[in-house]
C-alpha cells in the first residue's frame, strides 16, 4: 500500500478501533459531525492498510491503481461505517461509489434496487454538481473542503458535507444541519426580538428625559404626565426582563421532571384570587368549575401557578368587559393526540375567556416568543409575548400538552393537560 497509508495507519488504526468499537457496543453515543467524520476516516484508513503479514517492501508497479481491499476486510469495513449515525460514501477519481454505509443508502439509494450505490455514479446518488466538483478537487488536489447544500430543494434538510482526499479516493461524509440552522435562526429572531422590545421603551424613556430637562422643566402638568409614561414603559420593562428570566430558568429544567405530588385546586383558587382586584377593574367575574376529589399531579406548585396566572391574565386582557372568565378542572380520559402519554387518563385545566377571539391561521405559532396576533394591541395591555411561551415550556417540562380553541367573535379557551401520579 502506498506511502502515505501507511503513515496514516498507525494513529488512525488506535483511533478507530477505540472510538468504533464504543459506538457500536453502545457505550458511546455518536459525538456528533466532527467525531462522525475522524471516526469514518480512521476505519477507513485502518481497513484500508495492509496487514503486517502481507506488507511488502516493494514499490507498487501501477501508480494509479485504486486501493483494493480483501473481502475479509471490505465486510468489515461495511460493517464498522454501518454503525456510523451520517451517510458516508468512499468514490473513487471517476466519481464512482466505491463503498456506502447503510446512512447512505437508506439516504441516497431510496429509487434504487436494494439500495444499492455501489459501483454507481455520484450523480446517480446526489443530484448536486457542487457535491462531485468537491468529490473531484479533493482527488486531484489532495486537498480537503467542506460545503453547505440543501438536498431535494431549496426547502430541503441542510447538509455539510465534508470531502476529504484518501489515496486517489475521495471520503464524502454527510451532517443533516437542519436543526442546528433552524436554532441558528431562532436564536437570531430572539436576539432581535429582545433588542426591540427593549429599545422602544429605551427609546421613550430617553425622550421624555430630555423634554424634563428642557421644555417641560417648570410646567408640573406635563411633568407628572411624562412620569407616569416613564413609569409605565419603566414597568413593562421589568415584566420583560422577568418573563425571560423565567423563560431561561424553565428551559434550564425542561428535562428534569418536577420531583413534588401536589393538588391542583388550590393552586387555580390561590391564582383567582390574586388576580380578583384585576377581574374587578374590568367589571369581569371568574367562575371556578374544579372536580372534586382529582387526584394529585407530578408539578412544581410555582410553575403550574405561573400557568394558570398567564391563562388568567390573558382572559382578562383579551375578554370584553363585564364578561365571564371560566376556569375547569377535571379528570380527561381522552386527552388529545399530541398528549405525551396516548391511552390514558389526564389532569386537565382549561382557561375561557368571551373576547374577540384569534382567527384559525394565528393558532399554531401562539406559543412562539414574541409572537402578537395583534402588536399595538397587546403592547398596549401590557403584554411581553412571552407569557404562552412560558406556558408551553412549563407544560413541556411537566410532560403534559396544551390545546387551543377559538373562534372570532366567540372568545378562546386554553386547555392544559398533565399527566397523573403513578
Amino acid at each position: 500500500m502506498r506511502e502515505s497509508i501507511r503513515r496514516l495507519s498507525a494513529s488512525a488504526a488506535i483511533l478507530a478501533a477505540a472510538m468504533v468499537a464504543l459506538m457500536l457496543t453502545g457505550l458511546v453515543t455518536p459525538l456528533g459531525a466532527a467525531l462522525s467524520w475522524v471516526a469514518a476516516l480512521a476505519v477507513i484508513v485502518l481497513l484500508l492498510r495492509p496487514g503486517d503479514k502481507q506488507e511488502s517492501t516493494a514499490e507498487p508497479t501501477d501508480q494509479t491503481e485504486t486501493p483494493q481491499v480483501s473481502g475479509a476486510r471490505e465486510n468489515e469495513l461495511s460493517a464498522m461505517l454501518d454503525g456510523l449515525p451520517d451517510p458516508v460514501l468512499l468514490v473513487d477519481e471517476q466519481a464512482k461509489i466505491i463503498s456506502a454505509n447503510r446512512a447512505a443508502r437508506d439516504r441516497f439509494g431510496n429509487n434504487l434496487p436494494g439500495h444499492d450505490l455501489s459501483g454507481r455514479d455520484l450523480s446517480v446518488a446526489i443530484r448536486h454538481p457542487v457535491v462531485i466538483e468537491a468529490a473531484r478537487d479533493a482527488i486531484n488536489t489532495t486537498t480537503g473542503s467542506e460545503i453547505e447544500i440543501e438536498l431535494g430543494g431549496a426547502n430541503g434538510p441542510i447538509h455539510r458535507v465534508r470531502a476529504e482526499p484518501l489515496e486517489q479516493t475521495a471520503l464524502l461524509l454527510f451532517t443533516d444541519i437542519t436543526e442546528i440552522r433552524r436554532v441558528e435562526r431562532m436564536r437570531a429572531d430572539f436576539v432581535a426580538n429582545v433588542s426591540h422590545e427593549l429599545r422602544t421603551p429605551l427609546t421613550t424613556l430617553a425622550g421624555f428625559i430630555e423634554t424634563l430637562r428642557g421644555p417641560a422643566r417648570d410646567d408640573a402638568e406635563a411633568r407628572a404626565r411624562f412620569l407616569d409614561i416613564m413609569e409605565t414603559e419603566a414597568a413593562r420593562m421589568t415584566r420583560l426582563v422577568g418573563d425571560l428570566l423565567s423563560l431561561s430558568q424553565i428551559e434550564a429544567n425542561v428535562h428534569q421532571a418536577p420531583p413534588d405530588l401536589l393538588q391542583i385546586g388550590p393552586v387555580l383558587e390561590q391564582i383567582s384570587s390574586t388576580l380578583e382586584p384585576e377581574v374587578a377593574r374590568k367589571s369581569m367575574t371568574i367562575q371556578l368549575n374544579i372536580t372534586s376529589d382529582l387526584p394529585k399531579v407530578p408539578g412544581d406548585a410555582d410553575e403550574l401557578a405561573q400557568v394558570a396566572q398567564n391563562l388568567i391574565e390573558n382572559a382578562i386582557k383579551y375578554g370584553r368587559d363585564g364578561t365571564e372568565i371560566t376556569v375547569k378542572a377535571w379528570l380527561e380520559p381522552s386527552p388529545p393526540p399530541h398528549f405525551p402519554t396516548p391511552g390514558v387518563s389526564a389532569l386537565a385545566i382549561s382557561v375561557q375567556d368571551q373576547g374577540d377571539g384569534i382567527a384559525r391561521e394565528h393558532l399554531p405559532r401562539l406559543t412562539e416568543r414574541f409572537y402578537r396576533v395583534d402588536t399595538a394591541r397587546s403592547r398596549n395591555l401590557g403584554g411581553t409575548g412571552l407569557g404562552l411561551a412560558i406556558v408551553k415550556h412549563i407544560v413541556t417540562r411537566h410532560r403534559g400538552a396544551l390545546g387551543i380553541e377559538s373562534r372570532p367573535g366567540e372568545g378562546s379557551e386554553f386547555t392544559v393537560y398533565l399527566p397523573l401520579a403513578k
